[in-house]
């Protein structure tokens, strides 16, 4: 059912729904355009009205060719809304879930992009906070890069900002989703452009390896390991690309790239990647501990409960098809940082190799536990055997004594 948004717009269906409004397809006196709707709570919110209205300019100069444009700010009775160009394609999330992971070469071509309008934000003063696949957007119509991949734009920005006001996290809760949230927003502090880099080299982890580096199972221990886990490298990965990921997700911010460095960086390694196929890794599976923190597994029983990207925050809750975006969380407390595991995050296996607590990986345990059984078996009774030869002075015969007796 069509809708007016303020006097320029109808909105005509609707694309998708996520935790912060719903996307439309609309209608501009300039022809299609797509439609940020936020919910009504956040439109009746008088601050969040007043940051939006003060974020307009900022947000309608921010332009870039990998940038989805912010056309129009619309604040008319219930409606606040986003007007933006209209990108005829799809979210990296859905290519993502479709392929579960990307050859190197169209990885890194889409990343660059993607750092390329991160600079052009930076540059602008704009921090975009919430990067991540499903706020990727590949143009279907656009002209094929390396890999073939499709030009990507960046899209919502600002919206975490916006909603991201004192009076709804009172200086307790994080703006964000999990698995791409910086180690300095988890601990609290005011996010910078270094953020936006943090969470983009996440994206390029999962376009590689299939999985975020630290996500899977409950919100707060995805939280814990940005904070307290290093990532391990991926097996079949060309070192010098590696090393561009471990600085870009760096614990610290000052040592990771600024997103102009990064883009430069990474399109000096296309011409290493053409034609490199995919990487053949498993995901790591969640450890015991991990798995009853996250509650009851959509796993058949006896199946390892998997990590996975872009967590649920409410334990078996399933995620929906629009993409939630914007999540609000309760920052840790540093006892509760402390509790986690500390030093190296767990490495993805080879491909092939059994999961831990799978039914080949129990065979080989229990296999592995008989052979030890019997060879300490086998190591006892040569020991016993040969505590008796000594007891019976070596030639089986009755025990003799080893000490002379005198009489007098």
């Amino acid at each position: 059912m069509a809708r007016k948004i303020g006097s320029r717009y109808t909105a005509n269906q609707i694309l998708g729904r996520g935790s912060a409004g719903t996307v439309w397809l609309g209608e501009g006196p300039e022809g299609p355009v797509a439609v940020k709707l936020l919910r009504e709570d956040l439109a009746s919110d008088e601050e969040l009205v007043g940051r939006f209205v003060q974020e307009r300019t900022a947000l309608l100069g921010l332009e870039h060719p990998h940038i989805v444009t912010v056309r129009d700010l619309v604040v008319d009775g219930n409606d606040l809304a986003l007007v933006m160009d209209l990108v005829r394609g799809t979210d990296l999330r859905t290519r993502l879930e479709r392929e579960r992971r990307l050859a190197p070469e169209a990885a890194v071509a889409i990343v660059a992009d993607i750092a390329d309008a991160l600079a052009a934000a930076h540059a602008a003063g704009v921090v975009h906070r919430d990067v991540k696949p499903e706020n990727v957007l590949l143009d279907m119509q656009g002209p094929l890069g390396p890999g073939g991949a499709h030009p990507a734009l960046l899209t919502d920005f600002g919206v975490a900002k916006l909603i991201d006001s004192p009076k709804r996290t009172r200086a307790t809760k994080i703006i964000g989703t999990p698995d791409y949230l910086a180690p300095e927003i988890v601990e609290g502090l005011p996010p910078r452009a270094s953020v936006d880099i943090y969470a983009l080299a996440t994206v390029l982890y999962e376009l590689l390896a299939g999985f975020t580096p630290f996500g899977g199972g409950h919100p707060g221990a995805v939280l814990r390991r940005h904070v307290t886990e290093t990532v391990v490298p991926l097996p079949g990965i060309p070192e010098e690309l590696w090393q561009l990921l471990v600085q870009c997700l760096a614990k610290a911010p000052a040592s990771r790239l600024r997103a102009s460095e990064l883009a430069a960086r990474l399109r000096e390694q296309l011409p290493t990647l053409a034609g490199m196929p995919p990487l053949d890794v498993d995901e790591p599976d969640l450890s015991e501990e991990e798995a009853e923190e996250s509650g009851p597994a959509d796993a058949p029983t006896g199946e390892p409960v998997r990590r996975r990207g872009a967590v649920s925050l409410v334990p078996g809750a399933k995620p929906d098809s629009n993409r939630d975006t914007h999540t609000s969380m309760r920052v840790p407390g540093a006892d509760e940082l402390a509790g986690g595991a500390h030093g190296t995050a767990r490495a993805p296996r080879t491909a092939g190799a059994p999961r831990p607590g799978s039914a080949k990986h129990r065979a080989t345990v229990r296999r592995r536990r008989i052979t030890l059984g019997v060879a300490g078996l086998a190591v006892a009774a040569v020991v016993g055997v040969g505590a008796y030869l000594a007891s019976s002075g070596g030639d089986g015969g009755p025990a003799q004594d080893t000490h002379s007796t005198s009489t007098p």
